[in-house]
């Protein structure tokens, strides 16, 4: 998604950009789902979900954490910038945790918990980048939008978890109801909003198409993966793990791209990683 955010067209729209980008994402992951599902024949068993009441949960859940968490995050970083927004928004597990312990009786212990608290810190440790701190930007607006992100990100993870519960649901029923109604809620109401479909079209015509093609695609084996993650092992545990993607991006770029390791990646990878390990032997459900 970095790659496709520098690309052209989209390096010359600033502020459409990412959210053209995370459209068109969620439409190719849409489409690849989709016809995973049709080659095996399930693809009637998702349009069956859809009106029951798992898959109005499984659609609210989509449009938390697709077009309003995104939403939200982006107003965070034009306002309070990216330090900041993504340090903030990056607690959404611990929320998460949060109403999975009231909402879903997820059990927690402190280990859980210490967890949990390890796992942000990490990322934040991982994610920061000194900025210029701007006296004319509205700082605190951008801080509550990404505690916006945070929250319904975090509301995502919860919901989904609820959807899941229904006897007619598998995760992967569950994802393509969440690709669809998040790349629908993304075409139908927040890019014609903005003004986005000249991006969208320009985009779609040029050589960056191909790339979102196969981010679409890793992002439907990422989103499957972590809603069986959620399903399996419960939301506490299945979002605070599912964070840890900054390490992973990060390692990526050191091994692929020759990105240089320094000390802040190294305390930051250990913090995550303890914080893994405690999350992954401590929740009961």
């Amino acid at each position: 998604m970095g790659i496709i955010i520098a690309s052209t067209p989209f390096k010359e729209a600033i502020t459409l950009a990412p959210i053209i980008a995370a459209f068109m994402h969620d439409f190719f992951s849409s489409i690849w789902i989709s016809l995973f599902m049709i080659i095996k024949g399930e693809f009637i068993n998702v349009l069956k979900v859809f009106p029951t009441k798992s898959g109005a949960i499984l659609a609210l859940g989509a449009l938390s954490g697709g077009p309003l968490a995104m939403s939200f995050y982006f107003l965070g970083i034009q306002n309070a910038g990216v330090t900041y927004a993504a340090s903030i928004a990056s607690i959404f597990p611990g929320i998460g945790a949060v109403l999975a312990y009231f909402f879903l009786k997820e059990k927690m212990n402190k280990k859980t918990w210490s967890g949990v608290v390890l796992s942000i810190i990490g990322v934040i440790v991982l994610a920061y980048v000194p900025t210029r701190f701007d006296a004319e930007s509205n700082f605190f607006i951008g801080i509550l939008f990404s505690l916006g992100a945070a929250i319904f990100w975090g509301l995502e993870g919860v919901i989904g978890a609820w959807g899941m519960r229904g006897k007619e649901v598998i995760p992967l029923y569950a994802i393509n109801i969440r690709q669809i109604t998040s790349a629908l809620s993304y075409g139908i109401i927040l890019v014609p909003l903005l003004h986005g479909y000249p991006l969208v079209f320009e985009a779609a015509t040029s050589s960056v198409v191909w790339v979102i093609v196969i981010a679409g695609l890793l992002g439907t084996a990422n989103y499957s993966l972590y809603y069986s993650a959620i399903d399996k092992i419960g939301a506490a545990r299945g979002q605070s793990l599912n964070n840890t993607y900054v390490f992973w991006a990060i390692a990526t770029e050191i091994v692929f791209i020759g990105t240089p390791v320094n000390l802040q990646f190294i305390v930051g990878a250990i913090i995550v990683i303890l914080g893994s390990i405690l999350v992954s032997g401590s929740v009961k459900r």
